[in-house]
């Protein structure tokens, strides 16, 4: 397991949380609507920190954003989803994360659908 931590760093003087997921390993992340900018931490289930990504500012405007994995680096596109990321795990704001099952948006992304399947256990 890995645990990504999201950061707003520009929100008060410590930065605020947007999110922390512990979720099967993956190199890509989408995030629901992300701050302008994020800190991003990935450590193992030990907490060795195996990437990050700092100062991730938005690239463009839309409600999902894509975290990669590239070696220890974290970068960040803002996109609009299409059907190539199904199954990828999304994160919502708190933390909470499922599987990305399908996306639509219009031609002049003024409005979408999508669907994330959340499961849990003990």
């Amino acid at each position: 397991m890995e645990i990504w931590d999201l950061w707003y760093p520009e929100a008060g003087a410590p930065g605020l949380s947007f999110g922390r997921g512990r979720i099967d390993p993956t190199d890509q992340l989408v995030v629901h609507s992300p701050p302008p900018v994020l800190r991003v931490e990935v450590r193992d289930d030990t907490g060795v920190l195996i990437a990050l990504g700092e100062n991730l500012a938005r690239t463009e405007w839309s409600p999902m954003a894509l975290l990669e994995r590239r070696g220890d680096r974290i970068v960040r596109q803002d996109i609009w989803p299409d059907e190539t990321l199904n199954g990828t795990p999304v994160m919502l704001p708190g933390g909470d994360v499922g599987i990305l099952l399908s996306w639509w948006n219009s031609d002049a992304k003024d409005e979408w659908r999508w669907r994330v399947e959340l499961y849990n256990h003990r």
